[in-house]
């Protein structure tokens, strides 16, 4: 278990639509929150939010690789991307997407699986398209769950 006591929330930050519910979420409960891209992005001038830019060098999964590198025990990392959810998970982080989905040990394998039906199905033709466009009621549930995910965070970190 971390000696922290309270988690850090990590996002990956290239094309995620709840930059500004995390930091709501983030300064109520007086977390850190570390974007991690690719690119520069302009983030709020708060001393708890931070952006690491990671440059590939050629490395595809290089901004994952810093996330999984620095998210521990009891840490959150918002992402979309499963195959991360999946790594940052064996570090014993909370893993949430933007869309509400938590990503658990339990749940993991069966979105793995999804996701791999999924891309077989665009590449044959059989699906197209994407999500359907965020919304309110997305931005609202979204809250919901980060915000029950850091109360389990802090309430684990506090029994030590």
């Amino acid at each position: 278990m971390s000696t922290a006591t309270k988690p850090r929330i990590y996002i990956d930050a290239d094309s995620c639509p709840v930059k500004d519910e995390t930091y709501k979420v983030a300064k109520r409960n007086g977390l850190d929150v570390v974007l991690v891209a690719a690119q520069w992005l302009r983030i709020p001038t708060e001393s708890w939010i931070t952006l690491e830019v990671v440059k590939d060098g050629g490395q595809l999964d290089a901004a994952d690789d810093w996330i999984v590198e620095h998210a521990v025990d009891e840490d959150i990392v918002i992402t979309e991307d499963i195959l991360l959810a999946e790594r940052c998970l064996e570090n014993n982080a909370r893993v949430v997407s933007p869309r509400s989905r938590v990503f658990t040990p339990e749940s993991i394998g069966e979105a793995i699986a999804m996701r791999e039906l999924m891309e077989t199905l665009r590449q044959t033709g059989e699906v197209t398209g994407g999500a359907a466009p965020f919304d309110k009621r997305d931005r609202s549930t979204f809250l919901q769950r980060l915000d029950e995910l850091v109360q389990l965070s802090l309430r684990a970190l506090s029994r030590g």
